[in-house]
Parts: C-alpha cells; structure tokens; sequence
C-alpha cells in the first residue's frame, strides 16, 4: 500500500492563516463591544468596516488555500509553495492592519490586496498549468 500524502506546506499556512482569522475576530468582537453594535453594521461605519474586514479575509482565503493544496498535491515544489503561503499570509496581515482603522492605511490595505491578487493568480496559473499539460 502506498502511504497518502500528507500536504504538510498547506496545512502550515492553513493553521497560521487560522490564528490571523482569529486574531481578526477577536478585533471585530472589541469593535462590537466599543460600539455598543450587537448585531449587523446598525448604520455604524467604524463597524461596517471592521464586518468588512472579517468578510475580506473569509472571502479569499478558503479558495486560496484550495489552490495550494491542489497544487501541492499535484507535486508543486515547496519553494513554490512557500511562495504562495508566505505572499497570502503576509498580504492578509498587511491588509487587516491597513484597513483596521479609519482612514484606511492605503499602502498597507493596497499591499495586502496586492500580495493576496498576485498569489490568487499564481496558484490558480499553476493549477490550470498542470491540468493541461
């Protein structure tokens, strides 16, 4: 019997991620306290913003993290893999900080967004890349 491979880099980053996903929600809990917001955005835009921030990170995070565990299953080299991790862990903590106050921190939200797009790309690049070739 063959032993199954165990993608080790994803669950790496898959668990770091997971502490940034807490870290943030713990952030949006305070903001809810602090503005007395106990459901929703109720019209406040400090919490509107801080939704926006948690919803960020839930929207990208889970398809890029499907990307790399497709693409290391696939046999990506770990260098590529770091790659893609570390530009996804770094561009989602960049992102949080940036947006974390208001007026919004654009180099560090835009650097974030950045880092995210361009390893969405890459992997997705990969993936497609391997399936057809």
């Amino acid at each position: 019997m063959i032993p199954a491979m165990i993608p080790a880099l994803t669950a790496l980053y898959a668990g770091l991620l997971a502490l940034v996903y807490l870290a943030i929600t713990a952030w949006v809990v305070r903001v809810r306290m602090q503005q007395k917001v106990y459901a929703g955005d109720d019209g406040d835009p400090v919490m509107a913003n801080a939704m926006r921030l948690h919803a960020n990170f839930a929207e990208y995070v889970p398809l890029l993290l499907v990307l790399m565990l497709l693409a290391e299953m696939q046999g990506a080299p770990a260098l590529a893999l770091h790659v893609l991790g570390a530009g996804l862990l770094l561009g989602r903590i960049m992102h949080a900080l940036g947006m974390a106050r208001l007026p919004h921190r654009a180099p560090l939200r835009g650097g974030g967004a950045l880092l995210t797009f361009l390893a969405l790309f890459f992997a997705g690049a990969a993936n497609i890349a391997h399936a057809l070739f």
